[in-house]
Order: structure tokens, then C-alpha cells, then sequence
């Protein structure tokens, strides 16, 4: 696959999603650039999803999630040189409020652990190594070498407290220092040793302890009050003593309430959420792994899988492993598998160049967003395939016993992680079944071999070589009316031409017409409103068919959409109904509007009618 120019990409989507005005928040995951946009109308999925470097756009959970690969982090430096949205700025930072509880839930855990995602993933993979160093025998659990390599390994969970409050201090508009020294105060040598202490009092109040190291939603917490309190001091203190009081305060205040009351309530909260959920796996194990394993992936596609984050690593610290991580061995294995099964399968170039990289990266690092969307999931029986696998193999892994012993992603360099606990040969038939069950129900099953080559076209950064493509040179109308120029057209935006070269056609009449396609092509977009066709033709040119003006303001009246998004369609074949009185009634101009989007591309975009016209005349002529 072709390098991706990052430094180029960035300024191009910062465009396409409205520029940086309309991003309120950015960050980033393994895989994906997740942003915020105070209008996600105006951003222009259908052009950014063709990209080069971008899989594929998610919008969910209140994000609008561009799908980018492993190297997602370029990415977003990228876009941290040329805007003010890079890691510590107040957009980057910014709590997003839009949403449900359990929306807000999830954006929040999101953007905690994003910072330490790839810290916390390369820590787990030394204790995984080392677990396997020890289990062989080739390494003494006692020797200083040991001792050295875990300390590497383990004092990010140890000290999770501690990294967690930077981040949580971003987001809380707290001081990060104050924080840090919150969190050092739960993880003080002294308090941790009184946690085993019989009785522990603060000025005569009992104190519950417990141990708060590798802890998550203490610190959380904590910090979410300490902004609260720091601005109210800040408020409220003379400025000749502000700078030492608010940390005096917030020190003395903060710790001694956290250990009281927080910390036990977010604890037991934590123990009584990770009890239930290994009290599951003890009584149906079978059926909870099951599930892990058939549906991690759809989890992690709508971003729901952030929710699971802080119950492993809550089970990580106490009982020190986690029966819930195990089964996602089989699902994201499971997956790859079948990735493997389409690239073999498969008789199109472009797919194969898609499936091969994304079942190895599966396979050996556990990141499974490119494949999915640019593989499994457009082809949809290799997806059901994987998932199924992913169920039988999370059944037998959960029925095993197996668990997790540290935070990692789910891989074949991983699988060290699985040697501690459960049966081990079952832990391992688990996620054999599971890879044989994805790869041979793929193979069995197979798919569409004319929806491969659509995917592997929309989705590789390759794009397939226009020359072997029919050339568009030509675009018909898409109703009978008066075409003219669009500079002719009252809506701005258009007559500006800032969406590109077209022409625009005045319908003729009364009544019900019908609005065809201006050139043969793959439907991008067809909004719900039924106003509005985004077609991407063989060759490349991106056209866009919007009837009326203003016209969404109808939401769908007296229009009958007749395709739907990812359908061919020929030159003249019809896209939709509209009622001209419904139209006019509701006082919009039903003037129809035909742009090249991509128009910058191309050598010349010329609009070659200014009078009456039938339905599929040639109005615009396009020069490669």
C-alpha cells in the first residue's frame, strides 16, 4: 500500500470536517482520530472516507471517529502542528456534554486512557514476556534480572494513580501537579501499609482503607472534585496568598477525603461490578464468554468497549487477573482469521491488498479496525464468520478457566498473558477453534466477489487506476427545467462555486418529476431528508445532486428516494420522486443544483446548457 503523506492529509481533513472552528475536542485510540464537532453536518463524510490514509468515518457515541490505522498518532500530530487542538490545549481537552450519562461515560474513559493506551499495552507485553520467561523455566523469578524487567513492566499499573491524575487534570481544568500529588498520597508507602493496619482513624473519624495502586476511579474522581474546589479558592482567596493556599487547601482537603470517602466508595463500587461479572463467568462461563467473544469487535466499533476498561484494570490490581480479558483472544483472532480467509479468497487486487496487512497487523498486534472496516465488515459474511468463531472460542476459553494475568492488547505476541491462570491446553483449543471456525466459515461462506472490489477500491489507499476505468466526459441533467449557471443560483454557498463547477436546472412544471443520476457511479451519500444524492463515479469524479434549496428544512416531504447508499447506479436511472407543490408550498425554490465536489481535482469542469433542457441531457462537460 501507497505511504501516506500525513503532513499533507492533515490540512485536508481539517477541512472537510468544517474546519477548526467545528472541532470542540480531539483525541485518538489505537486506531481511530476521535473528534468532537460542534456541527457534524458539516463535515463531509463521502469525501473524507476517500482519503488517502483514512479506512473509513464512524459516528457514535457522540464522536465523529475517523478510522486511520496504527498510525493514527502521525496523524494527530500532524494536526497538532497546524491548530491549537494538540495534546494539554483546552479544545483537546474539552468535556464533551452532549449525550446520555452512559455517552458521557464512555468519552470520558475514552479520554483518560487514550494518553496511556500505548504505555500501558507495551508494560503488559514485558509481564506477559517475562510470565512465559518464568513458566519455561528460563528465568528465575528470585534473580535481580527479574526484578529489574518488572519494575519496567509493572510500575505504570502500580502507579496508575498517579498517570491517570495528568490526564484527569487536563480534562477537569485541575492543576496537574496538585493532582500528581494527590494521586502519590494514595500510593504514599506509609498509607499503602495501612491497609493492613487494624484500626485507622483521621481526628478520632474511623477511615476505611484499602489499597488504592493500580486504582482508576478514585483519582478520577478526586480530580473532578479538585477543579471544582481550586477555582471556588481561587475565587474567593486574596491574590497576595492565592498561589500557596489553593494547593495548601486543596492538599489538606482532598487527601484525607478521599481516603474517607471517595476512594471506599469507588472501590467497593469497582469490586461489586468486577464480583458480578467474575461471579458470571464462574456460574454461566460458557455464555459469558460466548458473548465477549462474539461481540468485543461490535463493542470496540461503537466505542461501548471503553466501559470495560476500568473493570480489567480494576481486576488486574485485585485479584491480580482478569476472566473477562481471555475470551477477547478468541474474537479479535477469530477475526483475523478471517481477514486471512478473504485475502486467500479473493480474486481482486485491491481487496488483497487490503486483507493481507490487516490480518497481519490482527494477528500479531491485535489492532483489527482495519481489517473490519475495510475488509470483514463491508463483505459481512467474513464479519458473522469471525464472530462466530469468537463465540465458540470465548466459550471454550471461559469454560477453561482461562484469564488474562496483564493489560494487553489481544494478539498472538500476547498470548504470554494467558499462561498463569485457568487450564492453559484449553485456553489454547479456545483460540485454535476460534481461528479455524473464522477462517474456514469465511473460505466456506465466501462473499461477493463485486463487493469486494467496490470495498477494496472505497476503502485501500490505492486507488484503483482510472485508465482502467470508463472515463466520465460527460454529466446529463438530473430533471427537465431551465439550466443556467450557478452563479445564477441565490443560495451562496453555491453560486460562490465553494463547492465546485456544476450548473444548475430550474424544474419545469407542476406535480411529481423524477431526478435522475448525472453519470454512472457509486452512491456515497443519500440523506434521509431524500433531498440530497452524493455519487462517486469509476473514474473519480465526485458529484453531488441536491434538489432545492434550503430543502432539508422539509425533512422528507414530498420526496421518494428510490436507491440507497452503496448502490450502483447507471447514467439516467432514476434517484428519487419530489412533489413540486409540497415543494413550493413550503416556500423553497425547488431549483435542482448538479456540482463537481471534487472540481479542484480536475483539469476543467464546464457547464455547457443555458436553456430549456430534458432529463439526461448533457449540461456539463468534464476535462480529465
Amino acid at each position: 500500500m501507497a505511504k501516506v503523506d500525513y503532513a499533507a492529509l492533515a490540512p485536508q481533513l481539517l477541512d472537510k470536517v468544517g474546519g477548526e472552528g467545528n472541532v470542540r475536542s480531539m483525541t485518538h485510540c489505537a486506531t481511530r482520530l476521535r473528534l468532537v464537532l460542534a456541527d457534524e453536518s458539516k463535515a463531509a463524510t463521502a469525501q473524507i472516507k476517500q482519503l488517502p490514509g483514512v479506512v473509513t468515518v464512524v459516528q457514535a457515541g457522540g464522536q465523529y471517529q475517523v478510522v486511520i490505522g496504527n498510525d493514527v498518532p502521525m496523524l494527530y500530530e500532524e494536526l497538532g502542528r497546524i491548530t491549537s487542538l494538540g495534546p494539554g490545549s483546552e479544545a483537546a481537552e474539552q468535556p464533551a456534554e452532549e449525550g446520555n450519562l452512559f455517552d458521557r461515560f464512555i468519552k470520558l474513559i475514552s479520554a483518560l486512557i487514550n494518553p496511556v493506551l500505548w504505555t500501558l499495552a507495551g508494560a503488559g507485553l514485558i509481564k506477559a514476556m517475562l510470565a512465559l520467561l518464568t513458566t519455561l523455566g528460563w528465568m528465575s523469578d528470585t534473580g535481580t534480572t527479574h526484578t529489574i524487567l518488572n519494575a519496567a513492566g509493572d510500575s505504570v499499573f502500580y502507579f496508575l494513580p498517579i498517570v491517570l491524575a495528568i490526564s484527569a487534570a487536563r480534562r477537569f481544568k485541575a492543576n496537574e501537579i496538585t493532582a500528581v500529588a494527590i494521586a502519590g498520597a494514595l500510593v504514599y508507602p506509609d498509607i499503602v501499609a495501612l491497609a493492613d493496619a487494624d484500626s485507622v482513624t483521621f481526628i478520632g473519624i474511623p477511615v476505611i482503607m484499602a489499597s488504592y495502586s493500580s486504582s482508576l476511579l478514585p483519582i478520577i474522581f478526586s480530580t473532578w472534585i479538585q477543579g471544582y474546589l481550586e477555582r471556588w479558592l481561587k475565587r474567593v482567596l486574596p491574590s497576595t496568598i492565592r498561589n500557596f493556599t489553593v494547593p495548601l487547601l486543596v492538599l489538606a482537603i482532598m487527601v484525607p477525603l478521599v481516603l474517607m470517602t471517595i476512594g471506599p466508595v469507588t472501590t467497593a463500587l469497582s469490586s461489586g461490578i468486577s464480583g458480578g461479572i467474575q461471579a458470571l463467568f464462574r456460574i454461566a462461563p460458557w455464555a459469558a464468554g460466548a458473548v465477549m467473544g462474539a461481540f468485543w469487535q461490535v463493542f470496540v466499533m461503537f466505542g461501548i468497549h471503553w466501559g470495560f476498561v476500568p473493570i480489567m484494570l480494576a481486576d488486574y490490581d485485585n485479584p491480580g487477573y482478569s476472566v473477562m480479558a481471555a475470551p477477547l483472544f478468541a474474537a479479535v483472532l477469530a477475526q483475523a482469521a478471517a481477514m486471512l480467509a478473504v485475502m486467500i479468497r479473493t480474486r481482486s487486487a485491491q481487496m488483497r491488498q487490503v486483507a493481507g496487512p490487516a490480518a497481519l497487523s490482527a494477528f500479531l498486534a491485535g489492532i483489527t479496525e482495519p481489517g473490519i472496516y475495510g475488509v470483514n465488515l463491508p463483505l459481512k459474511r467474513p464479519f458473522i464468520a469471525g464472530c462466530i468463531g469468537g463465540a465458540v472460542g470465548g466459550a471454550i476459553i471461559a469454560m477453561g478457566g482461562g484469564a488474562s494475568s496483564a493489560f494487553v492488547f489481544p494478539s498472538l505476541i500476547a498470548v504470554p498473558a494467558l499462561l498463569q491462570y485457568g487450564n492453559v491446553t484449553v485456553t489454547f483449543i479456545g483460540i485454535g477453534v476460534a481461528v479455524a471456525i473464522g477462517f474456514v466459515l469465511a473460505l466456506v461462506l465466501g462473499f461477493n466477489e463485486s463487493d469486494a472490489a467496490d470495498s477494496a477500491a472505497e476503502n485501500s489507499a490505492d486507488a484503483e487506476d482510472p485508465a482502467a476505468a470508463e472515463t466520465t466526459t460527460a454529466l446529463g441533467a438530473p430533471v427537465a427545467g431551465r439550466a443556467m449557471p450557478l452563479e445564477k443560483v441565490t443560495d451562496p454557498v453555491f453560486s460562490s462555486g465553494a463547492l465546485g463547477g456544476g450548473i444548475a436546472v430550474r424544474p419545469n412544471g407542476s406535480g411529481r418529476i423524477t431526478v435522475t443520476a448525472p453519470a454512472a457511479g457509486t452512491l456515497l451519500t443519500v440523506m434521509d431528508s431524500g433531498h440530497a444524492y452524493g455519487i462517486k463515479t469509476d473514474d473519480g469524479v465526485e458529484l453531488l445532486v441536491h434538489v432545492g434549496l434550503d430543502t432539508v428544512q422539509l425533512e422528507g416531504r414530498g420526496f421518494t428516494p428510490k436507491v440507497t447508499v452503496g448502490q450502483r447506479v447507471a447514467r439516467g436511472q432514476q434517484l428519487a420522486e419530489v412533489d413540486l407543490e409540497v415543494v413550493r408550498e413550503g416556500g423553497y425554490d425547488p431549483t435542482t443544483i448538479l456540482v463537481v465536489t471534487n472540481t479542484a481535482s480536475l483539469a476543467g469542469v464546464v457547464p455547457v446548457a443555458d436553456a430549456d433542457v430534458v432529463a439526461d441531457a448533457d449540461v456539463v462537460e468534464i476535462d480529465h
